[in-house]
């Protein structure tokens, strides 16, 4: 056998030898509601004044093999069966908890390995601490704001206890990140609504790639209208957040999923179904 053909048919074996064939999984979970009275809140371009919407609080379960990851935690269990504040500009509601859902695809809250995080905020660690064998797998930035004083806008340590007492496992994550070290799974640095926000990419095999946004924008007319919430941590970042995420879903053909709007449940299959 020739030189290069030697040096062609070792790296073929070494990809052979190394590539993961791995059966990925992705479930969407209902998490919660927020009734937006006032929708201009999430535009600083004065889109939306007068306007209202349900926004949706969603949850995303991910198998890879045998391990199961989390993404988002969703609002508190004390919502469940809460009354809407009628005087309320943000009024969340839950209807369902995780471990609950769970069950219905035969998980068990212990099985989940990994709690991916989105970004800080409430709404989004909200039942993180029925997770706490879990690993948590967060922005550095957004996990030093749970230690800050005064806390930031929707912050509140209380609902990542077991991880800031010391006694779970977190892994603070600065960049991008491949979860399982075979491209399946990636978490996106897309700062800008807090300063550590990311987002996730699910590569399936009969679906093609899923973006889920976790809060580079709110609502699908925000990537147009370039309208960013004055709650947000820095609007540059925000936008070009914005355009990573939409640049990606056009490389690679992908189901860009905005988390928080409604319309878009419709783009993954209908719990308890799964795409794959």
């Amino acid at each position: 056998m020739s030189p290069i053909a030697t040096i062609l048919f070792s790296a073929a074996a070494l990809t052979a030898s190394t590539a993961h064939s791995a059966a990925v999984e992705l479930w969407r979970l209902d998490c919660g509601e927020i009734e937006v009275r006032d929708l201009s809140l999430f535009s600083d371009t004065y889109n939306h004044v007068g306007e209202k919407r349900t926004l949706t609080d969603s949850c995303y379960v991910i198998r890879h093999d045998r391990d199961y990851m989390l993404w988002d935690a969703g609002l508190p269990v004390g919502l469940l069966g809460a009354k809407l504040d009628p005087k309320a500009t943000l009024a969340p509601t839950l209807a369902k908890d995780i471990p609950s859902q769970l069950a219905e695809i035969d998980v068990k809250p212990e099985q989940i390995s990994r709690l991916g995080i989105s970004h800080n905020h409430f709404d989004h660690v909200g039942q993180a601490a029925t997770f706490p064998q879990a690993k948590l797998m967060i922005g550095a930035a957004d996990f030093a704001q749970f230690k800050a004083d005064p806390l930031p806008f929707a912050v509140d340590p209380a609902f990542i206890k077991p991880w800031l007492d010391g006694g779970s496992k977190v892994d603070t994550i600065s960049g991008d990140r491949d979860v399982f070290g075979d491209g399946t799974v990636t978490i996106l640095s897309t700062p800008g609504h807090t300063p550590g926000e990311t987002s996730l990419l699910v590569r399936l095999v009969e679906t093609g790639a899923v973006l889920l946004s976790g809060d580079v924008a709110h609502f699908e007319e925000q990537f147009e209208s370039r309208g960013v919430p004055g709650f947000n941590f820095d609007r540059a970042e925000t936008l070009a957040s914005m355009e990573r995420l939409t640049g990606i879903a056009k490389a690679l053909d992908a189901t860009l999923v905005v988390q928080h709007d409604a319309k878009d449940i419709a783009k993954l299959p209908a719990f308890p179904k799964s795409a794959r």
